[in-house]
């Protein structure tokens, strides 16, 4: 064969493969963001009664501009922002300050509050500051408030996760409950219709049957609280077949048993259930699922932390979603996010955490 015919193969050869990548590139997009005309668009924040603060803003604003329209006319609540010792955290505190969501009672080492606040040009004055010594006194002395009934809300700022979960489970905090800690991330993409919950991406490294059900409790009382009456809870698996080999399917299975038997309450749960089939209609009709939660899910839990990690992160940074975090099983909500998260997310966590607070105010 001379060197024309091959170089024309070849062009045609690269051609080809242009035209299947694209269209699979297509198929992808279509699996992953299908949606059905009749799907109900829910919003993070709902309600039938149109005198509710942000009522009427709800159908036009997104993501946080639509969690502060909420809250803005609910009371703030006095939250714990724990050694709050870089920019970021301490400016997301401000900012929920600032927005009448929150008012801070800092608890950190004074003097180094005070430069970070200074060399960020951020004005602290007016705040409640409580000195510690280092992050591991500001946790337990935070933990402590919560336990008095001094503020209502615990934020994390620069400190690590495990620190100030360690002083939230003390047994001098009185903060725990006959409930497991478990982590939520409240998520919206313009890809999916309305606003879900991903969890456990923070806590729980590898939950076992009992833990997940606590998890999966958790999650249907926050989709209560941010407007979501009865949540379509997709239990995740890398299939949606039980199958004896792989534990996630067979707590799947059992998850949604349990709900049937009443151990489970207030959401509808399905699964296993694969990400593709939890979240587009038409790869659960392309796979024959019949089912109210299959394509429609508003919480998606995940098998254990590393992939719930992944999957937010993934869906933040590639998929441009915006995200808050918090903690529910305490006696108070914690505001827990990445120490990389913007001070957007951190007042979308606030505003979460209002409105868990509030009903532990009536």
């Amino acid at each position: 064969m001379v060197w024309p015919q091959l170089l024309a193969l070849a062009v045609i050869g690269a051609a080809l493969f242009a035209f299947s990548l694209a269209r699979f590139r297509k198929t992808i997009a279509q699996v992953a963001c299908g949606i059905s005309q009749d799907d109900h668009q829910a919003t993070i924040v709902t309600s039938n009664d149109s005198t509710q603060p942000g009522a009427s803003q709800g159908a036009t604003l997104r993501g946080v501009d639509r969690l502060i329209a909420h809250v803005r006319g609910l009371p703030a609540v006095r939250m714990a922002v724990v050694h709050p010792c870089d920019a970021l955290s301490l400016g997301g505190a401000m900012d929920a300050r600032d927005a009448g969501v929150i008012v801070p009672v800092l608890v950190a080492p004074e003097a180094k509050l005070r430069s970070v606040a200074a060399d960020a040009g951020i004005d602290i004055t007016g705040c409640e500051i409580i000195d510690a010594p280092h992050s591991h006194a500001a946790a337990a002395t935070a933990a402590r408030l919560a336990g008095k009934g001094e503020v209502q809300a615990i934020m994390k700022g620069s400190l690590h996760s495990d620190e100030l979960l360690g002083a939230i489970l003390a047994p001098d905090a009185g903060l725990r409950t006959e409930r497991r800690l478990t982590h939520c991330f409240i998520m919206e993409t313009a890809s999916y219709p309305r606003p879900f919950i991903i969890t456990d991406a923070a806590i729980n490294i590898a939950p076992t049957l009992s833990e997940k059900a606590d998890i999966v409790r958790n999650a249907i009382e926050l989709a209560h609280v941010i407007g979501v009456a009865e949540p379509r809870v997709a239990i995740l698996a890398a299939v949606e077949t039980v199958n004896p080999h792989m534990q996630a399917t067979l707590d799947a299975a059992a998850l949604c048993k349990m709900a049937d038997r009443g151990q489970i309450t207030g959401g509808l749960l399905d699964g296993p259930l694969a990400f593709d089939n939890a979240v587009s209609p038409e790869a659960a009709r392309v796979k024959g699922i019949k089912s109210p939660v299959a394509g429609r899910a508003d919480i998606l839990v995940v098998p254990d932390l590393e992939s719930g990690n992944m999957l937010a992160k993934q869906l933040e940074y590639l998929g441009g979603a915006s995200s808050a975090g918090i903690v529910l099983g305490a006696r108070v909500p914690v505001v827990l996010t990445s120490r990389a998260d913007s001070r957007q997310s951190r007042l979308a966590s606030c505003a979460i955490a209002v409105m868990l607070a509030q009903p532990a105010r009536a």
